[in-house]
């Protein structure tokens, strides 16, 4: 009598975690989601820490014009924060940073961001001294650096408010916090243009075959990157220029420098970020990778290249980083032109920094770009 054994049970798999199983593993075979979601908010809080670390003691830039008694004011701001015993002074550190220039050379630092206050000494009046405080209201921390400043001072003197003091706001055109953002934005925007206006297109054109159909015909690969490049410049440099206007007639913002020398930035800026937005979308295949590499790119440069604030904040050792990257030169001589009045002629190491950005950044797309 033979005895039949009864086939197992067959294994039955719910949908719902059969579902959540393949979203998990396609999730995991995608390098660079797993980055988007796990990096990218890792390297956001180190380059933020970074930008706004917590320092011991606040230091405030001060600008001293140079006259007589300034270097009394130089020595009351190196004493303000002199501690009372010797246990003290092995923490306390120097809350004034102050130098002292000529007047003019004082008002283009502040201008450019790089002091947050102008102390000018003026006549004695009735045995008192008396300041003149220089700053952008416009600038949080320009105002309260006249308030610590005035405070520091007026201890020197004796209180209660033994120094004379006058408030000379910087609301003329070039020297306000508004002519200071304009380059930095005109930077971000050839940035962004030239990474999502290339980049993301080309991913596009890849992902919907017609890279493919462009590989069909006699078309050179040079000739349709240099097509893409100069097609982006064409809508570009146009938009720039109207934030440009838009900036002039809004809020009375000048070009100090050669109009030409800004056109001639723009049209490399442009250039430049074509042929980065080019690099980056050269093997890309998803919209998923090829976004979370521009955001890779344009993160540091967001953060460290100066757009809403000068890049001399970051400490000195991150300042290497800093001036590679792209957008910095840019952004620099920017305001350079436009604030300063710098010709061209006077920076040929930035513009040969642009223009190399320019063509390796080509030429690697070039020798790795591909149809499929």
């Amino acid at each position: 009598m033979s005895t039949s054994t009864s086939a197992p049970p067959p294994v039955r798999y719910h949908p719902l975690w059969q579902l959540v199983l393949t979203r998990v593993r396609e999730f995991y075979r995608e390098p660079e989601a797993v980055f988007w979601v796990y990096g990218f908010p890792i390297l956001m809080v180190v380059l933020l820490g970074i930008a706004f670390r917590n320092k011991p003691v606040e230091k405030i830039s001060v600008d001293i014009v140079q006259a007589v008694g300034a270097e009394q004011v130089a020595a009351a701001l190196r004493n303000a924060a002199a501690p009372e015993s010797e246990h003290e002074a092995a923490k306390a550190q120097p809350r004034f940073e102050s130098r002292i220039d000529p007047e003019e050379i004082c008002r283009q630092r502040l201008r450019t961001g790089k002091t947050d206050l102008i102390v000018a000494v003026g006549p004695s009046a009735r045995g008192k001294p008396h300041y003149d405080y220089i700053f952008d209201p416009a600038r949080p921390e320009s105002a309260l650096a006249r308030d610590a400043v005035d405070d520091a001072l007026q201890r020197a003197a004796g209180r209660p408010d033994a120094a004379t003091v006058q408030n000379t706001l910087l609301n003329e055109p070039g020297a306000r916090y508004i002519d200071f953002l304009v380059p930095g934005l005109l930077g971000m925007s050839l940035m962004g243009g030239g990474l999502w206006g290339v980049g993301y297109v080309t991913v596009d054109m890849r992902i919907r075959k017609l890279l493919k159909r462009f590989l069909a015909t006699p078309m050179k690969r040079r000739d349709f990157l240099a097509g893409i490049m100069i097609s982006r410049l064409l809508f570009m440099v146009p938009e720039v220029l109207v934030l440009l206007v838009f900036a002039r007639v809004a809020f009375g913002v000048e070009v100090h420098g050669s109009l030409l020398a800004v056109v001639v930035l723009i049209l490399l800026g442009a250039a430049m970020f074509a042929g980065i937005g080019l690099l980056v979308a050269s093997r890309a295949r998803t919209l998923e990778t090829v976004s979370g590499l521009m955001n890779l790119v344009m993160l540091p440069m967001w953060m460290m290249s100066g757009i809403f604030f000068s890049s001399d904040r970051f400490p000195a050792v991150a300042q290497p980083l800093v001036k590679a990257l792209p957008l910095t030169p840019l952004i620099d001589a920017l305001r350079a032109v436009m604030q300063e009045g710098t010709p061209l002629t006077s920076m040929p190491g930035t513009m040969v920094v642009l223009i190399a950005w320019t063509i390796v950044t080509f030429a690697l797309a070039l020798r790795w770009f591909r149809w499929m």
